[in-house]
């Protein structure tokens, strides 16, 4: 299943809990139709999208939440 603008438009974008208003990291994040999540860097969301399937993603948070710095 390919990405498209339309695939996009209608993505109900979150930002993360970690980003703030006083310059920090702001991440955004995006749930996709098959079983997919798009993230984007919320400081400037027309620069491009990152989308991984459920699987990754969920391995990638557990990764970060467990602190294992060494993979």
């Amino acid at each position: 299943m390919s990405i498209t603008s339309k695939t996009l438009r209608g993505a109900g974008w979150f930002r993360s809990s970690y980003s703030n208003n006083q310059g920090g990291q702001c991440v955004e994040g995006a749930r996709l139709n098959g079983r997919r999540m798009a993230v984007r860097d919320s400081k400037d969301p027309g620069h491009g999208v990152c989308v991984f399937p459920a699987a990754a993603w969920l391995a990638f948070v557990h990764e970060v939440k467990s602190g294992d710095t060494a993979a």
